[in-house]
C-alpha cells in the first residue's frame, strides 16, 4: 500500500494558519512513509469559487516548500458523482426530501423546545409517490439525503482521538444533493477520496461526525474507508479559539518577515510534546513525525514564539539562501557579520546603511570626546589590513587606561551611531579606514 494523504482546500478565499497546517502535516505524514501528498481543489461550489485563490494556494503551498505529487479538481468530475449517486439511488441509500428550509427550522425549533436533540425525522422516507408527484406539481424539488444505516455503530481508531464511536440513530440523515442539483462536501469527499486512493485522511477535529456519516458512505459504495486522523484545532496565545487566526495567512506572514522554514518548524510541533526546534532543513521534523505525539488539548498558536523562532532560523541561513533579497553590495563577509543581529532578513537593510552611511550621530558625553579625537588620531596609523578593530582598542586601552564598556561603547557609538549591535571585529572593515576615520573625527 502506498500511503496517500490529500489537501482539499475551497478556493473560496486565501488559506488561513489554520489549513497551512493541515496541509503541512498531509505532506509530511506521506514523506515520512514514502508516499504522495495530492492536492484536490474542492470546487463545486461554482458560485464562490475563484480562480485567483485556487492560484493562491498552490502559490502558499510551494511558498511553504510543499509540492504536491498530483492535483485534482472537483469541477472537473461531476459526471462520476452522478454515476455514484445514481447507484446510491438505486440501493436506497439516496432519497429525495421536499421539506423547504423555513419547515425544517420549524421542526429544528420544536424539538429542541421539547429537550430533544435536533434530528431529523426522517418523513421524507414516508411520502408515497402520489405525495411526491403533489410535490413536483408545486415546483418543489428535492433535496437529497444519505440514509444512515441505524443497525450497528459506527467505530473507528482515529490515529489522534483513538477509538471513536457514534450511535447513527442518534444523527440526522446529511444532505449530500441540494435542490439546485448541487453537492454539498460530503458525497464528492467520499468519491474523490475512493479514486483517488486516499489511504490516510488528516484534517480537524470539527469533521469528527462528518467522518461517522462519511464511513457509512465508504461501505454503501463498496469501499474501504481510509485511516482518520482528526486533530486539534489551533488557539490563539490567550488560550481560546480566536478568530484571529482565521485571517492569518501567508501574505501576513511574509509581511511580518516570517521565513517558511519557521513556520513549518512550528506547525509541525505545536500540540505535541516535542520541543519546537529550528530546523531550516525539515528533513528531521519529518522523521519524527507520528499522530501518536499529538495531544486532544487545543494546539496553542504563539506569534511571539514564530518571531522568536524565525530569528533562530534567520541564523542559520546562509548567504546564497538569501542573497537575493538583501541590498545591493551587501556581500557574503556583511551577511556574516550583520546575520546575528537580525530578527528578520527585512532588517539587513538597516543594518548596511549604518554601514554605509550616512549615521545618525550619536549622543556622546563631554568626557568620551577627547578619548574618540584618540581614537580618531590612533585609527589613522593602524594595519587595517588585518584585524583593525583589535589593533584599535588594543592600542587605545594601553595608551589611555580605559578598558570594557568605557573603551568599546564611545567607539561603538561613534562608529555606529548605536549602542548595540553585530560584532566590531566583523563590522569595522565593513565600514572601511576613511569612513571610520570620518565618523570618529566628526565624533570628537
Amino acid at each position: 500500500m502506498t500511503v496517500t494523504t490529500r489537501f482539499a482546500p475551497s478556493p473560496t478565499g486565501t488559506l488561513h494558519v489554520g489549513n497551512l497546517r493541515t496541509a503541512l502535516h498531509n505532506w509530511m505524514f506521506a514523506r515520512a512513509h514514502g508516499g504522495r501528498f495530492l492536492l484536490r481543489i474542492d470546487d463545486t461550489d461554482r458560485a464562490r469559487s475563484e480562480e485567483r485563490h485556487v492560484e493562491s494556494i498552490r502559490a502558499d503551498l510551494a511558498w511553504l516548500g510543499l509540492v504536491p505529487d498530483g492535483e485534482g479538481r472537483q469541477s472537473a468530475r461531476f459526471d462520476r458523482y452522478e454515476a455514484r449517486f445514481a447507484e446510491l439511488v438505486a440501493a436506497g441509500r439516496a432519497y429525495p426530501a421536499y421539506e423547504t428550509a423555513q419547515e425544517l427550522d420549524l421542526k429544528r425549533k420544536v424539538l429542541l423546545g421539547r429537550g430533544l436533540p435536533p434530528v431529523y425525522d426522517r418523513a421524507a422516507l414516508a411520502l408515497s409517490d402520489a405525495e411526491r408527484a403533489a410535490f413536483e406539481a408545486e415546483g418543489r424539488a428535492p433535496h437529497w439525503r444519505f440514509r444512515l444505516d441505524h443497525d450497528l455503530p459506527i467505530e473507528w481508531d482515529d490515529l489522534v482521538r483513538g477509538p471513536q464511536r457514534f450511535e447513527p440513530k442518534t444523527m440526522s440523515d446529511p444532505v449530500i444533493r441540494r435542490a439546485d442539483g448541487s453537492w454539498l462536501y460530503l458525497f464528492p469527499s467520499v468519491v474523490d477520496d475512493i479514486d483517488m486512493a486516499i489511504t490516510h485522511v488528516v484534517r480537524g477535529e470539527d469533521h469528527v461526525s462528518n467522518t461517522a456519516t462519511q464511513l457509512q458512505m465508504f461501505a454503501a459504495l463498496g469501499s474501504n474507508p481510509p485511516a482518520f486522523a482528526h486533530e486539534a484545532l489551533l488557539v490563539g496565545n490567550e488560550g481560546k479559539l480566536s478568530k484571529r487566526l482565521g485571517s492569518l495567512g501567508v501574505d501576513h506572514f511574509r509581511q511580518s518577515g516570517i521565513e517558511p522554514q519557521a513556520l513549518v518548524a512550528l506547525l509541525a510541533r505545536i500540540g505535541t510534546s516535542d520541543p519546537v526546534e529550528p530546523h531550516v532543513d525539515p528533513a528531521p521534523l519529518i522523521a519524527g513525525f507520528d499522530f501518536a505525539r499529538f495531544g486532544r488539548a487545543p494546539a496553542r498558536f504563539d506569534e511571539a514564539e514564530l518571531a522568536q523562532l524565525n530569528a533562530r532560523i534567520v541564523h542559520q541561513l546562509g548567504f546564497d539562501a538569501v542573497a537575493q533579497r538583501l541590498p545591493d553590495g551587501v556581500t557574503s563577509e556583511a551577511w556574516e557579520a550583520i546575520r546575528p543581529n537580525l530578527a528578520s532578513i527585512a532588517e539587513a537593510a538597516d543594518w548596511w546603511r549604518v554601514v554605509e552611511g550616512p549615521i545618525e550621530p550619536a549622543d556622546l558625553s563631554p568626557e568620551d570626546r577627547p578619548f574618540l579625537a584618540q581614537a580618531a588620531e590612533t585609527a589613522a596609523q593602524i594595519d587595517w589590513s588585518a584585524d583593525p578593530w583589535h589593533a584599535l582598542t588594543g592600542a587605545l586601552k594601553g595608551a589611555t587606561g580605559r578598558k570594557g564598556k568605557a573603551l568599546f561603547l564611545p567607539l561603538r557609538l561613534a562608529l555606529t551611531g548605536r549602542e548595540h549591535g553585530p560584532d566590531m571585529a566583523r563590522l569595522l572593515p565593513l565600514i572601511g579606514r576613511d569612513a571610520a576615520l570620518a565618523r570618529l573625527q566628526a565624533a570628537r
